[in-house]
């Protein structure tokens, strides 16, 4: 049974994002819809100083009048410097640091030109350092249908891909309709992660951060398990 879920791209996102994709066989990029400003696209939160703290990958003449896929970064030598410099302050004496900042230095040093392939080019880093074998594509390389809106353009992919089950968030819940999607043969279900608590030096626990902090502090044998913990609703 082909299990999907479609998302806009979000760099380094939460732990739910990638139980996400784990749990389907095919995780399309939802990168041909508008761009949002101020959204998780281009930006996220790490601990620093015990407190969670907002980095934003830098954009040139980002505007929601256009798609995720023509937003192009603005890589600045002196940003990745000093990203790079807070992830140092903040995690150096994580326990899983030496093993996760060649991911983040990988990401950062991506010779690419849109977020959206920034984005995609990280999912896939992580997903490899976590052993998931999810296929992961884009919806502006393939299901030419952005003459659709909303759920209708959610099916017609699901249509395309032959999927019997499509997962997504749980906060699409008011979005989408299950009585719909059956009768097109298919299952809706929504995604609702558990909560997933760590050790976080010895400060009080900041939940729901990104996977940045996730990944430092836990080993992969404690994350894989993390992407099991959720409910299907």
């Amino acid at each position: 049974m082909m299990k999907i879920a479609i998302m806009q791209p979000y760099i380094f996102p939460y732990i739910g994002y990638f139980q996400l994709i784990n749990a389907v066989d095919k995780f399309i990029i939802y990168d041909d819809v508008n761009y949002i400003n101020k959204g998780w696209i281009n930006r996220n939160r790490i601990l620093v100083n015990g407190k969670d703290s907002l980095f934003t990958i830098p954009l040139k003449e980002a505007s929601q009048n256009k798609l995720i896929n023509e937003i192009e970064v603005n890589w600045d030598n002196s940003w990745k410097s000093k990203f790079l410099k807070t992830i140092e302050q903040s995690y150096k004496k994580a326990p899983f640091y030496s093993e996760i900042l060649p991911i983040i230095e990988k990401t950062i040093s991506i010779n690419q030109t849109t977020i959206s392939a920034v984005i995609t080019l990280n999912l896939k880093l992580v997903n490899e350092y976590l052993d998931i074998n999810t296929e992961i594509v884009s919806s502006s390389s393939i299901y030419n249908n952005t003459h659709l809106k909303a759920q209708d353009r959610i099916i017609d992919i699901c249509l395309q891909e032959k999927a019997e089950t499509y997962i997504n968030p749980i906060g699409g819940l008011e979005l989408y309709d299950k009585s719909v999607f059956k009768n097109q043969d298919m299952a809706l279900f929504f995604i609702k992660s558990k909560a997933c608590t760590y050790k976080q030096f010895k400060n009080e626990f900041v939940p729901w951060l990104s996977i940045i902090d996730v990944l430092m502090f836990c080993s992969k044998t404690e994350v894989k398990e993390y992407l099991n913990n959720f409910e299907l609703v």
